[in-house]
């Protein structure tokens, strides 16, 4: 699945509302107290990836960095090689990467966490997804986490799909990223008008993160998803693009359509609020046993639409 390459958080020029986290955290480092093992915990698409990108754009290439801006500059050595991931001091590991472990992939992980680092500056070692990691990777990482050398340095990006492991929370600074209703607001304001982004769901209703909001925004106007079309058609299309790219993220979408496609029936009162509830949680559960079973597409959309138009 491809998307503009401003959504990218390696290729975010731009940070956008986190300013306090990014001071907090720059001061931190400047201070020499920046924790050896640090968890950023928070909504998928609330900004974590963007914020410690431009955290660590600053600490490598600070000359290239505006702080007043909080921006950063694209025309550098450093940008390059960090946008291209070929920064040696900078790794990058992705937990839909480590779901299914081999002994192998754990000792390939170890070996590249522990080789030394290059013109004594310091390490970063970025666990994206961390809770999608298999629990046997996690344990794996936890041997090196309680002992790290002086120059690697541990950030956890935890986006809250699922319950992380007590010993890894318990080895962290856990710093929670929340971001009001205002916030929210004003960090997905800037993002249509910096990229001129046509809007195709309602910003106010949506209660989506800025992340989740552009991208979903965007994928729905490029397959003529609309919240006026049929929900059966709409979920079909989905359901599609789902079998051919296997992306977690269209899973949230369908939850989002759901979510979308009730309360505009339950707000126009075409279905009593007891029916939202029911109709709902089956349709949720139904959808849930597709992709656990990988059951029949023809039949699981024929199963809701008989349970929304004919019960």
């Amino acid at each position: 699945m491809t998307f503009p390459t401003y959504f990218d958080p390696k290729k975010s020029l731009n940070l956008f509302g986190l300013f306090d986290n990014f001071d907090f955290l720059k001061n931190l480092f400047i201070c020499n107290k920046f924790p050896k093992v640090l968890m950023l915990s928070g909504k998928k698409g609330s900004g974590k990836s963007t914020l410690i990108n431009h955290l660590i754009f600053y600490i490598f290439d600070n000359k290239n960095y505006n702080e007043k801006k909080y921006e950063y500059s694209s025309n550098s050595i450093f940008y390059n090689n960090f946008s291209n991931n070929i920064f040696t001091n900078i790794i990058y590991l992705s937990g839909s990467d480590f779901q299914n472990t081999k002994i192998e992939d754990i000792r390939i992980l170890k070996k590249k966490i522990l080789q030394t680092a290059i013109g004594n500056k310091p390490r970063f070692i970025i666990l994206d997804d961390v809770e999608l990691f298999s629990n046997n990777s996690l344990n794996a990482l936890l041997k090196i986490i309680e002992e790290p050398s002086k120059s690697n340095y541990f950030i956890l990006i935890n986006n809250k799909s699922k319950p992380l492991i007590e010993t890894i929370k318990s080895r962290c600074l856990d710093i929670k990223v929340i971001l009001n209703e205002e916030k929210r607001k004003v960090i997905i304001e800037s993002l249509i008008e910096k990229f001129n982004i046509k809007t195709i769901i309602d910003l106010k209703s949506s209660q989506l993160t800025p992340g989740n909001f552009i991208k979903f925004n965007y994928f729905f106007d490029e397959n003529k998803i609309s919240f006026d079309g049929n929900y059966i058609d709409n979920l079909s299309i989905l359901l599609n693009l789902y079998k051919k790219n296997k992306n977690v993220i269209i899973i949230d979408m369908i939850s989002f359509l759901t979510d979308n496609y009730f309360n505009h029936h339950r707000n126009k009162n075409l279905f009593p609020y007891e029916k939202v509830i029911e109709y709902k949680r089956f349709i949720l559960e139904d959808i849930n046993k597709f992709f656990l079973y990988n059951l029949n597409q023809n039949a699981l959309l024929n199963n809701i639409n008989n349970k929304i138009n004919h019960d």
